[in-house]
């Protein structure tokens, strides 16, 4: 089975102290999905300029979809300064504005998003009036709307962040931003279970995933709980680990796979890409096979 998903929001270049690597949450869950024989699309906005052309190149070359890539004459590409910390945990500076933060409201977009199965949208997208104004008229026409909450100081607000929840037919946080967000809409909970349910009944969402780094990851999907407890491996950097883990959730939970499978094979995805250097590593079906027979109990 095929899906066909349209991403939308930032594309940009993450810039590490001695290297750069072609990143974005968007574009991440969209090669992610796109390695899985999906049919997967971006929106979004490029500056004309190098850095520009070689993510369309990247896009291109990972069978991404690019006709939903916009070319803006008066904002350069996006930029990202990425510090690691001994973790291997990553801080970022996001420069503004960019050419992503003016994503326009096309006949392409439309249509892309009308097209699709699957519609994933962040919350970084939103930090400028114009690709908000634009995201909030495509969610008028997407069919099933992943929201991957991406907290990042100061671009958010819970006005905002309540409309794209409540939008939304699955959302996707790590720990410290549902907790957070909860606490944004009165919730004074500690225990994240409970904290789930509680943003369940506020934005009327029965699918919601929340990560937890290192432990794993735990999944409310229809009434239900699962968990997995994460996977040991010797981080090199998590830029993206939480993006691969949501394109290969996204996969098989509209694929019908069952949830605990689906939980337990993102953990294992989110944790290799993290084993590796950049966002968008390949992997191997052997490696994740050799990872999964090791899982943290």
């Amino acid at each position: 089975m095929m899906i066909k998903a349209t991403c939308f929001g930032e594309i940009l270049w993450d810039e590490f102290p001695t290297h750069k690597k072609i990143g974005g949450a968007p574009l991440n869950v969209a090669v992610r999905l796109q390695s899985m024989q999906n049919q997967v699309a971006v929106i979004s906005s490029v500056g004309v300029d190098q850095k520009g052309e070689l993510l369309l190149d990247f896009m291109k070359e990972n069978n991404v979809e690019t006709k939903g890539v916009q070319l803006d004459a008066n904002y350069k590409t996006g930029k990202v300064k990425v510090v690691l910390d001994e973790s291997g945990s990553a801080s970022y500076d996001i420069m503004q504005p960019r050419a992503w933060d003016k994503i326009a409201l096309t006949d392409a977009a439309i249509e892309l998003t009308q097209e699709s199965d699957v519609f994933v949208y962040g919350s970084l997208a939103s930090r400028d009036l114009v690709s908000r104004a634009t995201l909030y008229e495509l969610l008028k026409v997407a069919k099933y709307k992943v929201f991957d909450v991406n907290l990042r100081k100061p671009y958010y607000s819970a006005d905002v962040l309540s409309h794209l929840m409540n939008e939304a037919n699955f959302i996707k946080f790590n720990d410290d931003e549902i907790f957070e967000i909860a606490g944004l809409l009165g919730s004074d909970s500690q225990t994240l279970e409970v904290t789930i349910l509680f943003i369940a009944q506020k934005t009327n969402t029965d699918c919601i995933c929340v990560t937890l780094g290192s432990k794993g990851a735990i999944l409310y999907f229809e009434g239900e709980f699962y968990s997995n407890a994460g996977y040991k491996i010797t981080v090199a950097d998590t830029v993206g680990a939480g993006d691969s883990f949501l394109g290969t959730l996204i996969n098989k939970l509209v694929k019908k796979s069952d949830p605990q499978e689906a939980i337990d094979y993102a953990c294992a995805i989110g944790a290799l890409v993290a084993s590796h250097e950049g966002a968008n590593p390949k992997i191997e079906e052997s490696e994740i096979n050799k990872l999964m027979g090791k899982t943290v109990s």
